[in-house]
């Protein structure tokens, strides 16, 4: 799989679930049911029981503040995505365009990547916003 449609597949899977705890899920459950459809007719019905399903999940690990239980969603709708996007590449821009179109204006569903590595005595400092370090 290339690189840019892993990324695109782990950064629609923490949309997904986060516009699941939204106003605009409806329009995304029926962007990705359709979407499924399209691509993989005899799955959609049960992507779409899926996505109810975990929309509860997502619902109920919102209100407890259960990031992790979050985090495994996001997870296993990553892994969704990119099995779809391995057999039907094509579908990439389509999803691309339903995540711009259901993605709320100024706030970002998808996920801040970043990856690091030190050795010996060497310090890595990063963050998704601000960041103020005051080394003496």
């Amino acid at each position: 799989m290339d690189p840019e449609a892993a990324l695109l597949a782990q950064s629609a899977g923490i949309t997904l679930v986060t516009l699941m705890t939204t106003d605009a899920w409806q329009r995304t459950r029926d962007g990705i049911t359709q979407l499924w459809h399209r691509m993989q007719p005899h799955r959609a019905e049960t992507v779409a029981a899926e996505l109810e399903a975990t929309r509860d999940d997502a619902l109920a690990a919102e209100a407890a503040g259960d990031r992790e239980t979050l985090g495994e969603l996001h997870a296993e709708w990553q892994g969704r995505l990119r099995r779809l996007l391995v057999a039907r590449p094509d579908v990439a821009a389509e999803l691309r365009a339903l995540l711009d179109e259901v993605e709320p204006p100024g706030v970002p569903g998808s996920a801040v990547v970043q990856h690091a590595r030190a050795s010996g005595h060497a310090r890595i400092h990063q963050a998704g916003r601000d960041q103020h370090i005051a080394e003496r």
